[in-house]
């Protein structure tokens, strides 16, 4: 017992590391609501790219409308409100019919619903093929849990539709390796991404894998998945064939040819993906330098059952903008992966961006502020600083370092500072 109270003494934390913190978290929130200060309903906007999504459940129990950020502080403030971190293409719901005779207090002129608006479980504080809460009151172990790019729904990491966890792409210190995850139902509409070179794909570990021989196999090198043949692509090969043909080549030894030819370990391959695909007019009707190499609309696309998809970074970079491809994803509804904002990258950086510039504002008010006073003034301030910061000083040196910090030694504090000021004005 007199260990544990020790152990529980000496968890301390240095003003540097608790200012650290505080400004760790700010950026987290900034980032969350993409810099949105919270201020103004986002109605007038429409259907926003992305941004920061609300549910509340104690006016609407049912789950089906969603509020920005601005409504989830003015007029849901106190209410059993769930965070969906973001969704794409969102217009806010605030006081619509959805809400009864509840209105917005900031743009309470809305249409009865927003008829484009996507909803899911996750709207009533359900997530994932279980459908529990998160944090889920029940579980001894809160489970990690992964977003699907495509529904955006999250999914527990043994819920998958793996055969283990283990099988999720990760490096040796357990950090995911994989930019973007697709969950198996949206897999089943994304499996036109199978036509396309092995360079997108961070492939679920495999043990003991074992070999796959083909007519159309492609050649693997040491650490390394190259582009799909030809005859590969239109032969269909799976996910889990190429997984299988991966293993058994990453088995034998490298020869001086494979060191020679090895790209994905450096990003060469994807690299001249992605000059590929910017060299290529946006608008071309053919499919001749299309990197799938056959017309997507017309292609019979693979039928084996679909797996969740782990996609490395910028692999949206590589999707093909060729007119037919462009028209597919049109018409699954999905023209959006194209679309460069709509990432969760992009809607960071424009949160960072805006924050950058919220703090340029603050420091500049503050040089405003001191230039605004006079020589008297300036002084007083700089003088009060510096009296705060030998106060607490002499505090922290005379302080007994095994008792806690109290609210009557904070006060005891401010007192002396309040004598020395009272004392350098008489």
């Amino acid at each position: 017992m007199a260990d544990a109270l020790k152990d529980e003494t000496e968890q301390t934390v240095t003003i540097e590391e608790y200012i650290e913190e505080l400004e760790a978290e700010e950026l987290e929130a900034d980032l969350v609501l993409g810099g949105d200060e919270g201020k103004e309903c986002t109605y007038p906007s429409g259907y926003m790219k992305r941004q920061a999504i609300f549910s509340c459940l104690t006016c609407v129990p049912s789950g089906n409308a969603g509020v920005c950020t601005a409504c989830s502080l003015s007029c849901h403030d106190g209410h059993e409100v769930v965070e969906l971190w973001t969704k794409r293409k969102f217009c806010c719901d605030c006081g619509n019919s959805k809400f009864g005779e509840f209105s917005c207090k900031l743009h309470p002129d809305k249409e009865p619903e927003n008829s484009e608006n996507s909803y899911n479980h996750n709207f009533r504080g359900s997530y994932c093929t279980c459908g529990r809460p998160y944090p889920d009151p029940d579980a001894k172990e809160q489970i990690e849990m992964i977003q699907c790019c495509i529904c955006e729904d999250w999914f527990h990491d043994n819920h998958l539709g793996l055969n283990s966890p283990d099988e999720i792409p990760r490096d040796e210190d357990g950090e995911p390796v994989y930019d973007d995850f697709i969950c198996e139902k949206c897999a089943t509409t994304f499996s036109f991404l199978k036509f396309y070179p092995s360079s997108l794909w961070a492939l679920p570990k495999q043990k003991n894998a074992p070999s796959v021989q083909s007519s159309t196999e492609n050649v693997m090198e040491n650490d390394c998945l190259t582009s799909l043949s030809a005859k590969a692509i239109d032969s269909h090969i799976s996910q889990s064939e190429i997984q299988a043909d991966c293993s058994s080549s990453l088995s034998q030894p490298e020869s001086s040819s494979t060191k020679k030819d090895s790209t994905c370990e450096n990003g060469t391959e994807v690299n001249a993906m992605l000059e590929d695909n910017k060299a290529r007019p946006e608008d071309r009707g053919s499919t001749a330098t299309c990197p799938v190499g056959v017309d997507i609309i017309e292609a019979t696309l693979p039928s084996e059952k679909a797996g969740p998809m782990f996609l490395l970074k910028k692999w949206r970079e590589l999707l093909c903008k060729c007119r037919s491809c462009s028209e597919f994803y049109t018409l699954k509804g999905v023209e959006f992966l194209i679309d460069k904002e709509d990432t969760i990258e992009e809607y960071e950086k424009m949160g960072k961006s805006k924050r950058d510039e919220k703090l340029k504002q603050q420091e500049g008010a503050e040089l405003n502020f001191l230039n605004t006073l006079n020589h008297v003034q300036k002084i007083e301030i700089f003088s009060g600083i510096a009296d705060m910061k030998n106060e607490l000083h002499s505090f922290l040196e005379s302080f007994d370092s095994s008792k806690a910090v109290t609210s009557e030694d904070i006060k005891g504090v401010f007192e002396n500072l309040a004598k020395k000021k009272k004392q350098r004005l008489t």
